[in-house]
C-alpha cells in the first residue's frame, strides 16, 4: 500500500467525519454499506456485518482511486 493512498484515506475520513452527510463521499459509502449489507443478507456463508464492511470498503476505495 503507496502512502499516499493512506494519506488521502485520512483525509476522506476526517471530512467525513466533519461534514456528516453533506460530504461527497458519505453517501455512495452508505450506500455500499446497505448494498454489502442485503448481500451478507442474502448469500449463505456471509454475514450482515461482513458483507456491509466489505460494500463500504469498496465503495470508499472506488472514492479514493475511482
Amino acid at each position: 500500500m503507496s502512502e499516499d493512498i493512506v494519506q488521502d484515506a485520512k483525509a476522506e475520513l476526517s471530512g467525513m467525519a466533519k461534514q456528516g452527510v453533506r460530504h461527497p463521499s458519505t453517501k455512495p459509502v452508505l450506500g455500499g454499506l446497505a448494498a454489502g449489507a442485503l448481500a451478507g443478507a442474502l448469500l449463505p456463508g456471509l454475514s450482515l456485518l461482513a458483507g456491509a464492511v466489505i460494500g463500504g470498503g469498496v465503495m470508499f476505495y472506488k472514492r479514493l482511486r475511482p
